[in-house]
């Protein structure tokens, strides 16, 4: 029988094995090749890429990414100024006016919405709740 996967055993550095029969094999195969193909995740990754390369973008992201955490130490510590909410907010609207990292935001919008339609679609076709047979633990 062929290995479709090896899974992160959950809480643990070990690895799970699955064995499936050919037909669940290929299937399965079949379908990660086409939602691969797919025009939601061609655009996903295409926009990826996009955002990789783009230093501003990502200098954008790494500092928005700073004054979150910066803001949520103070927070916690219970010294958040009006000031440093309205900074955020500020940098918050240069973030959104980036045309690549919304195209990259959007994308990953478009790729996530595209995967939930095909979880209802194979949910329904078995009678279950696909999705969350991925989300049982072993704990």
């Amino acid at each position: 029988m062929p290995l479709l996967a090896v899974l992160p055993v959950v809480g643990d550095a070990m690895h799970k094995t699955l064995n499936f029969p050919p037909d669940l094999y290929e299937a399965t195969d079949s379908l990660i090749q086409n939602l691969l193909a797919s025009e939601p995740f061609l655009a996903y990754h295409q926009s990826k890429e996009r955002l990789e390369s783009d230093t501003q973008a990502r200098g954008l992201l790494e500092r928005l990414s700073a004054l979150q955490s910066g803001l949520r130490r103070k927070q916690s510590n219970g010294g958040v100024t009006q000031a440093e909410i309205d900074e955020l907010r500020a940098f918050q609207l240069q973030v959104q006016a980036n045309a690549t990292i919304m195209a990259y935001a959007q994308s990953q919008q478009e790729a996530v919405n595209y995967l939930r339609e095909i979880n209802q679609e194979i949910s329904q076709l078995l009678g279950i709740d696909f999705a969350s047979l991925a989300r049982q633990s072993t704990c």
